[in-house]
């Protein structure tokens, strides 16, 4: 694989620092999105603030109030049924999220289009929220109840949260109309995709498995013109039970067009298995 610097360690203090960091700029972008985008088009989509929004919607009533009396419960909750393994950083999440609400309540909104807002606010939210989980910790809310759920029920913790999100949708339906109920959807799809997106990352890699009778000419390929490192794996023929020679390369996808030239110059009966690879770890790729 390709040669590259080795990312020097950070400190444990300096660790510390970047994720409590993550935690308030991730906090603050979910808090400006929630509103100016989902609260002034009453788009509820799921979690505590969805139920702020709802309340908001009935009574007027403070969405960062709501939060704050919600988010805390859960929390104590969590820590005394789950135990407490989640640590400072995730109250520090619990309690700021309602107070970067509280703080930006005045903005004036984005947009009044509700399809723009459920877009771009669950882009908004699942944009912060991923950041919040890159400094290893969460806004509680919702996800603790979620577990709390799980634990006495038997039900798988993805269930869980499909079920108190989809109740949160269903109500925002109810109260407001079967459109912003469907609004609430889209956010809540947008916003699971982009957490998935900053949690994975942009880069995308592609990872062949290559059988070839050529195997040497097409190692010596991929180590010299492709730079790139390989792993020969022995692999047995299903019908002829043959031993034949595979290799395993991950490789960006700006260098794939490369790749499938070099191996079908050395041999055009080549048999490439090419899948998607999203996240790669180590030397060459994202530091581990």
């Amino acid at each position: 694989m390709k040669k590259g610097k080795q990312s020097k360690p950070l400190s444990p203090v300096f660790e510390k620092i970047k994720n409590y960091l993550y935690i308030v700029f991730g906090a603050t972008i979910v808090a400006i999105s929630f509103n100016v985008f989902l609260l002034p088009n009453e788009v509820a989509s799921g979690g505590v603030s969805g139920i702020s929004t709802i309340l908001n919607g009935l009574f007027k009533w403070e969405p960062a109030y709501v939060q704050w009396a919600l988010n805390i419960p859960l929390f104590i909750a969590g820590v005394l049924v789950l135990g407490f393994h989640y640590g400072v950083k995730t109250l520090v999440g619990t309690i700021f999220l309602p107070l970067a609400v509280f703080l930006t309540k005045d903005w004036n909104p984005w947009t009044l289009n509700p399809l723009l807002a459920a877009i771009f606010g669950g882009m908004g939210v699942g944009f912060g929220i991923g950041i919040v989980f890159r400094g290893n910790a969460s806004t509680g809310g919702t996800d603790l109840a979620a577990q709390i759920l799980a634990k006495f029920t038997g039900f798988s913790l993805g269930k869980c949260v499909a079920i108190i999100d989809g109740m949160i949708v269903i109500s925002a339906a109810i109260v407001f109309n079967i459109e912003k109920g469907l609004f609430a959807l889209i956010a809540l799809f947008v916003t699971s995709k982009t957490i998935d997106m900053v949690q994975i990352g942009w880069n995308r890699s592609k990872m062949a498995l290559i059988i070839t009778e050529h195997s040497e000419e097409v190692r010596h390929a991929i180590l010299t013109k492709i730079d790139r490192g390989l792993t020969r794996i022995e692999a047995y023929g299903g019908y002829t039970n043959n031993q034949r020679n595979m290799f395993m390369v991950v490789v960006d996808q700006t260098e794939f067009t490369n790749l499938k030239q070099v191996v079908k110059s050395i041999d055009p009966e080549a048999f490439v298995i090419v899948v998607d690879a999203s996240e790669v770890l180590g030397q060459g790729f994202t530091p581990a």
